[in-house]
C-alpha cells in the first residue's frame, strides 16, 4: 500500500515536473518576444508602450524565477520519492516470502467464505420455503376462521333477530299489563274518590245530627239542672219539716252523686280502654298471622325471663282484663244500688244506729280496695283524691274507720320499705308463679346511632307490665360512665295493671366522639331489670350489590361488560380503590 502511494505520488511529481518545464520555455520564449519589441519601441520611441513592455518583461522574469524555484522543488521532491521507492522495493524483496504466504492464506480464506456464502444460501432457501409453508397455513386458517365467525356473526343475527321477536312480544304483553294496571288504578281511584265523596257527605250529616243531639242535650241539661234544683229545694224542704241538718244532708247528697258521676265516668273510661287493648291485640294477632302466611322468619325477643311467646302474653292479659272488670264492675253496681237505697234524709247518729260499725268498716275497706285496683292504673291523682274524700266523710260519720285506715296506711308503708330495700314477693296467680322480667321496653335496646359532638338527642321509650297483677316501677339509675351524657325523665306512674305501660324519656348530650354501651336499671315489685342503652359513632358501612361477577357465555374475541355497584350506606364518608 505503502508503494503504491509513493508510486502515485513520483508520478504525480514526475508530471508536475513536467508541466513546470513546459511553462519554462514559453516564459522563455514570451521574454524573448518582449525583448524584441522593446529593441522596436526603443527605436521607434515609443515610451508608454516600452514602460508598458518593460513591467511585462519584470513580470515575466519574476514568474521565471518563480518556476525554476518551483522546478528545483519538484526535482527534490522526486529525488526523494525515488529514493523511498527503491528503499520499499528493497523492503518488498525482503518480504515477498510473507507476501506469497498471505496471498496463499486470503485464497484459503476466501475460499471458506465462498464455502459459508453457499452453506448461507441453501439456509435461506431452506427458510424461505419453511416461511412459504406457514404462510400458506396461516392463509388457510384465516380463511377456516373468518368462515367461523362469518357462521358465528349469521347465527348470533339469527338469536338477535329471535331475541328481538321475543322482546317485542314481551313488550306487548309487559305494555298490556301495563294498560291494565292502569285502568285498575283509575278505577280504584274513582271508588276511592266516590268513597271520599261519600265520607264528607256522612260527615256532613253526622255532624248535623251531632249538633241537633247537642241541642237536645244542651235543653235536657237545662232540664236536669232546674228538676235537680226543685229536687234540692224539695229535700231542704223535706229535712226543714224533719228538723234534721240541712246543710250536712245536702253535702252528703251531693257527695253521693258526685261519686255516681265518678264512677259512671270510670266505666267509661275502662270500657274504651278495653276495646283499645282488644284492638291492639287484633292487630298483633293479625300482624302474627301475616308473618305465618308470608313464612317469614320471627323470632320472638327473650330477655330477663320474659314470656316467649307474646300472643300467649296477651290472650293472658285479655283474661285478666275479662276477670278483673267484670267483678269490679258487679261490685260497683251493687254499691252503688245500696248507697241509693240508703240514701234518705237523715242525721249521722240514725246511718250509726242503723248500719253496724264492723260492716260500715268492711264495705268502706272493700270499697276503698276496689277504687285503688281500678282507678289507680291510668288515673293515679283521682284515685287519691277519692280515697281522702273517702276517709274525710268516714272519720265525721265513725271514729272506728280512723283505726282502720291507720292500719291500712302502715301495711302500706311496710309494702313500701320492702321494696325499697329490694325485698321482692312472689306473684302466684292460679297456681302458676310468674317467673322472668317484670317489664319489657319498647324498643327493647335504646340506641343513638350516628351522633355528632354537641347535638341533643331525645328518645322515648315504653315500660309496659308483663307481670300477672298489679306492680310498681321506679328508677334506679344508669351506669357510671352514662352519667355526664346521658339524663333520663321518668314520673313513676305508681300502681300499674298487667299490661299497662308508661313512657320514660332519654336525653343524650354527647361531649366526646365515641362509642358507649350501658344500661338503664329500674326496680319492680317483683325483681329489678334493666333496659340496655347504646351509642354508636358515625361509621362507613361499604357493602357490594353482588358476591359473583358471572359473565356468561362467550366467544373468543367478544367483549363483555358488567357493572357492580359499592354502596356505603354507613354516615361517615370514605375514600376506596
Amino acid at each position: 500500500k505503502n508503494l503504491q502511494n509513493i508510486t502515485n505520488l513520483f508520478v504525480s511529481c514526475r508530471d508536475k515536473l513536467s508541466t513546470c518545464q513546459l511553462r519554462m520555455e514559453m516564459l522563455a520564449k514570451q521574454l524573448e518576444h518582449v525583448d524584441v519589441e522593446i529593441e522596436k519601441e526603443e527605436e521607434a520611441g515609443n515610451v508608454a508602450a516600452l514602460s508598458r513592455l518593460q513591467a511585462m518583461h519584470r513580470r515575466l522574469c519574476t514568474e521565471l524565477e518563480k518556476e525554476k524555484d518551483f522546478e528545483l522543488k519538484i526535482a527534490l521532491t522526486l529525488k526523494e520519492n525515488m529514493l523511498e521507492m527503491w528503499r520499499i522495493e528493497t523492503e518488498l524483496g525482503k518480504h515477498e516470502i510473507l507476501h506469497e504466504q498471505l496471498e496463499k492464506d486470503e485464497e484459503e480464506l476466501e475460499v471458506q467464505y465462498q464455502e459459508r456464502a453457499r452453506v448461507r444460501i441453501w439456509k435461506e432457501k431452506k427458510a424461505a420455503l419453511r416461511a412459504e409453508e406457514n404462510r400458506w397455513s396461516r392463509e388457510k386458517k384465516e380463511e377456516e376462521a373468518q368462515k367461523e365467525y362469518e357462521e358465528r356473526q349469521k347465527k348470533m343475527l339469527e338469536d338477535a333477530k329471535r331475541n328481538h321477536e321475543k322482546a317485542v312480544c314481551f313488550l306487548r304483553k309487559s305494555m298490556a299489563r301495563i294498560r291494565e294496571k292502569n285502568a285498575k288504578e283509575e278505577v280504584q281511584t274513582r271508588e276511592h274518590m266516590e268513597r271520599r265523596i261519600q265520607a264528607v257527605l256522612s260527615l256532613k250529616t253526622s255532624i248535623a245530627s251531632n249538633r241537633e243531639k247537642l241541642e237536645t242535650l244542651q235543653v235536657q241539661n237545662k232540664a236536669m239542672a232546674s228538676e235537680a234544683k226543685q229536687q234540692e229545694m224539695k229535700m231542704r224542704e223535706a229535712i226543714l219539716a224533719e228538723g234534721g241538718n240541712v246543710a250536712k244532708e245536702i253535702f252528703l247528697h251531693k257527695r253521693l252523686l258526685e261519686r255516681e258521676k265518678e264512677k259512671q265516668a270510670f266505666r267509661e273510661r275502662q270500657k274504651s280502654r278495653k276495646i283499645e287493648i282488644v284492638s291492639k291485640i287484633l292487630r298483633e294477632k293479625a300482624s302474627v298471622h301475616k308473618q305465618k302466611k308470608s313464612q317469614s322468619c320471627t323470632k320472638a325477643f327473650k330477655r330477663g325471663g320474659k314470656l316467649e311467646d307474646p300472643l300467649l302474653w296477651r290472650m293472658r292479659t285479655w283474661q285478666y282484663i275479662e276477670e278483673t272488670c267484670t267483678p269490679a264492675a258487679a261490685a260497683i253496681s251493687q254499691v252503688n244500688k245500696g248507697l241509693r237505697m240508703n240514701c234518705r234524709p237523715a242525721s249521722a247518729g240514725e246511718i250509726s244506729e242503723k248500719i253496724p260499725p264492723e260492716v260500715l268498716c268492711e264495705s268502706g275497706e272493700d270499697e276503698k280496695e276496689r277504687d285503688e285496683t281500678l282507678v289507680e292504673p291510668e288515673f293515679p291523682g283521682l284515685g287519691s283524691q277519692e280515697c281522702d274524700l273517702h276517709e274525710v266523710s268516714k272519720e265525721e260519720m265513725d271514729p272506728k274507720q280512723l283505726d282502720t285506715r291507720v292500719v291500712k296506711k302502715d301495711i302500706l308503708e311496710k309494702k313500701t320499705e320492702e321494696f325499697q330495700t329490694g325485698i321482692f314477693q312472689k306473684q302466684i296467680v292460679s297456681g302458676h308463679e310468674r317467673k322472668g322480667c317484670p317489664f319489657y321496653s319498647k324498643p327493647s335496646c335504646i340506641h343513638f346511632k350516628d351522633f355528632d359532638v354537641g347535638q341533643i338527642y331525645k328518645k322515648k321509650i315504653v315500660l309496659i307490665n308483663a307481670s300477672y297483677s298489679v306492680n310498681f316501677c321506679r328508677l334506679v339509675g344508669i351506669s357510671e360512665w352514662l352519667k355526664d351524657v346521658i339524663s333520663i325523665h321518668f314520673d313513676p306512674p305508681g300502681k300499674m295493671a298487667a299490661g299497662m305501660s308508661c313512657e320514660v324519656g332519654v336525653t343524650f348530650k354527647p361531649m366526646i366522639n365515641e362509642t358507649l354501651e350501658g344500661e338503664v336499671m329500674f326496680m319492680a315489685q317483683t325483681g329489678s331489670f334493666s333496659v340496655p342503652l347504646k351509642c354508636t359513632t358515625k361509621r362507613c358501612i361499604l357493602a357490594l350489590d353482588k358476591e359473583l361477577i358471572d359473565f356468561g357465555s362467550h366467544v373468543v374475541g367478544e367483549t363483555i361488560s358488567r357493572t357492580i355497584n359499592l354502596t356505603n350506606s354507613g354516615a361517615l364518608g370514605t375514600r376506596f380503590k
